[in-house]
């Protein structure tokens, strides 16, 4: 009888630990999360490194900076959101991509090319302790996600995973020849900041499969230092109840359709820019009634 209660209270020892271990683990990656907040100057460096066609061009390397203002916008347990300002001159601003993370999340959208999402579901034993990182165009529409678990290991804190995703902005109305990316990310804690490196493989997907243009590198680095966010700050004040308004839209949207298909234009305007307009109606105290339900219908649109 003693020895099978001292087998009881040793394992009972040993899943107290575990979890004591997990708990341990898991408010690192919030930390790290977390940290990516701030004022930043951010440089976007790209560049193709190498096609199997012999016969493939190169495109010219690609360099922007600017300055961007990262904040904490939704903090839960299990749910991280990260909003991004980018501040133009000091006085324009931008809205930015956003970043969600979820704590072991079991369904994700993944792009499937032609303005495609479909949604993928795991079990809870395939995302145990991994988080989701879900990044959100400037219209808050979906762009890519992946899980992957953060790694905290001689001083490093990182984060690693692979998605495919529409081509980037920078590309989407110059490029024919591809028409997937596929995201091979790693985003690494400095103690100056952070930064998400990239090895990119360019994709033509069609009925035949998929074909490998070429590979680019890309370095997204975010450096602290005396920065002026205080114009991003005072712009998200004056506009944050319409984007939360946004925010809930799709929300529903997502709950509603396991499948997203975009149409790029209506009326010869891309979605983004019906939002940023109603936006500046909001702001302007011209559209004061129901926002979240016309927002919902101008997306619908595009479905």
């Amino acid at each position: 009888m003693k020895s099978v209660l001292t087998i009881i209270l040793c394992f009972s020892a040993a899943l107290f630990a575990e979890a004591q271990t997990n708990n341990t683990k898991k408010q690192s990656d919030i930390e790290s999360i977390k940290s990516m907040a701030g004022c930043y100057k951010v440089t976007f460096d790209f560049a193709e490194t190498f096609s199997a066609d012999t016969a493939y061009e190169y495109y010219d390397r690609y360099h922007s900076s600017g300055i961007e203002y990262v904040f904490v916008l939704t903090d839960e347990p299990n749910f991280i959101q990260l909003q991004h300002l980018l501040i133009i001159n000091d006085s324009t601003i931008i809205k930015h991509w956003r970043q969600d993370w979820v704590y072991e999340e079991t369904n994700l959208l993944s792009y499937d090319g032609g303005n495609n999402w479909k949604t993928l579901t795991y079990t809870p034993a395939e995302v145990e302790g991994t988080w989701t990182q879900k990044v959100y165009q400037v219209d808050d529409s979906p762009r890519y996600e992946s899980k992957g678990t953060w790694v905290h290991v001689d001083g490093k804190h990182y984060w690693e995973a692979v998605s495919d995703a529409p081509l980037p902005r920078r590309e989407a109305t110059k490029r024919s020849d591809y028409n997937i990316v596929r995201r091979h990310s790693r985003m690494q804690i400095n103690g100056d900041g952070w930064y998400l490196e990239q090895d990119n493989e360019k994709i033509l997907r069609t009925e035949e499969g998929d074909k490998r243009i070429v590979w680019e590198k890309g370095m997204e680095t975010f450096t602290t230092g005396d920065y002026n966010c205080q114009p991003a700050i005072t712009w998200w004040e004056n506009n944050k109840e319409y984007w939360a308004d946004v925010r809930d839209a799709w929300t529903e949207i997502f709950a509603e359709n396991t499948e997203l298909n975009f149409q790029k234009r209506i009326d010869n305007k891309m979605l983004w820019q019906q939002l940023f307009e109603m936006g500046d109606d909001v702001a302007d105290g011209k559209e004061t009634d129901d926002v979240k339900s016309k927002v919902k219908t101008i997306i619908t649109q595009y479905l």
